[in-house]
């Protein structure tokens, strides 16, 4: 019956992710799309061990596999100087100490396998050109309110529409997310327009005050995704607007050559100003919830918004199941993800301005600090965070403290 269905508000990986994941509970789902078409904006992303633990949960591990890019290190270069700071290795200690790898995806190949996989699932439902606006409930179920006054019946809905969600305004009700000040310029080009001698396979940080450029291979070596930020305190949010090389090349004329040059080899760059929002404690209102943007948006300094949004649908997936009744299983949900989101949002912006950003003293501690550390010790450091699954659980034995 359809008032048996979960609704699904908004089409991105979260939202097929979830649709993905109650499929394969035997849960029927109708994923509602305000866009005429499923498909995502943007490049590449990074993907942790812990994006690798949620694909195989939700039964897509092999074709997310089959995508990625296998990089060999993390590296995290001095703009100014040019020099190395620290490289971490994610070989074969990496992958045994996690039980998966460390890649690099194209966003747009990323949501194509959830998109193929709910295409082949009879389960799962999908509507384009149906933006959800509000919601209205009782004891037996809720409606979902299109922009056109339509209403859709379900058992629950899930506020999967990102950071400006039409659901976060009824469930939360917290107002405009918090503008970071961080404009970031994004371009993808082809491998052979990267300057040769920065070929490398890995996902470079190039960290100077107030900037930095990240570069890395996709598409099966095909093309480098670059995303260069500068934190120029821009006021207000942006999204996708495309800009001049002149003017993302203005954030970067006190990086080192070695550096800067990588700003002069993109093409067609797109800029958004950064945004993310304060953690919240609670995401539910009965047999309504928020997922991924919507609950916890964060800043990109931790490379986990797509991953903390699929281990939500795990979670998610894994109560609706485990749990007859729907206002329980959402608030299962919601106590095993908040603080661990929490986290990744508040850790996000330390990382933005320890790591990333600074200058002088600053700096010169965290080239210190940093440099001294060993791939032992980089693993301990990362442990909370690539040894978790979408469940909670660990898996391995060692955690770093809080």
């Amino acid at each position: 019956m359809d008032q048996e269905r979960v609704l699904i508000a908004g089409g991105g990986i979260g939202g097929l992710a979830t649709a993905i994941g109650l499929a394969r509970k035997g849960v029927a789902s109708l994923v509602l799309e305000k866009s005429r078409r499923l498909g995502e904006i943007g490049a590449g992303i990074q993907l942790g061990p812990n994006a690798f633990h949620a694909f195989d949960y939700l039964g897509v591990g092999d074709a997310a596999r089959a995508m990625a890019v296998y990089i060999d290190n993390l590296r995290l270069m001095d703009a100014l100087s040019g020099d190395e700071i620290t490289r971490i290795p994610l070989g074969d200690d990496f992958r045994a100490r996690f039980g998966n790898p460390y890649a690099v995806v194209h966003r747009g190949d990323l949501h194509g396998v959830f998109l193929r996989a709910c295409e082949d699932d009879s389960h799962v439902g999908l509507r384009t050109s149906a933006e959800v606006v509000d919601y209205r409930q009782d004891g037996a179920g809720v409606r979902a309110i299109l922009a056109d006054g339509e209403e859709i019946a379900g058992s629950a809905l899930i506020g999967a529409d990102g950071l400006w969600s039409n659901i976060r305004k009824r469930v939360i009700g917290d107002g405009v997310p918090r503008v970071s000040g961080h404009t970031t310029y994004r371009s993808v080009i082809p491998v052979e327009d990267m300057p040769e001698d920065l070929r490398w396979n890995a996902a470079t940080l190039w960290a100077g005050p107030r900037c930095h450029i990240v570069h890395y291979p996709l598409s099966g070596w095909k093309f480098f995704n670059l995303v260069v930020t500068y934190h120029n305190d821009a006021p207000a949010p942006v999204a996708g607007q495309p800009v001049g090389h002149d003017e993302v090349r203005r954030g970067f004329e006190h990086v080192a050559p070695v550096a800067r040059q990588i700003i002069d080899r993109g093409q067609d760059w797109k800029l958004w100003v950064l945004c993310d929002r304060d953690p919240a404690m609670t995401w539910v209102d009965g047999r309504v919830a928020l997922l991924g943007d919507a609950a916890h948006p964060t800043l990109q300094y931790l490379a986990q918004g797509a991953c903390m949004a699929m281990e939500d649908a795990v979670a998610l997936s894994h109560h609706v199941a485990a749990t007859g009744d729907i206002p329980s299983a959402l608030a299962a949900y919601q106590e095993m993800r908040r603080l661990r989101t929490a986290r990744v949002q508040l850790q996000s912006r330390a990382v933005g301005e320890h790591v990333y950003h600074p200058d002088g003293a600053h700096a010169a501690l965290r080239n210190a600090v940093m440099s001294a550390k060993s791939p032992e010790d980089w693993y301990d450091t990362m442990a909370w965070l690539y040894g978790s699954t979408g469940l909670g659980g660990a898996v391995t034995s060692t955690t770093a403290p809080l």
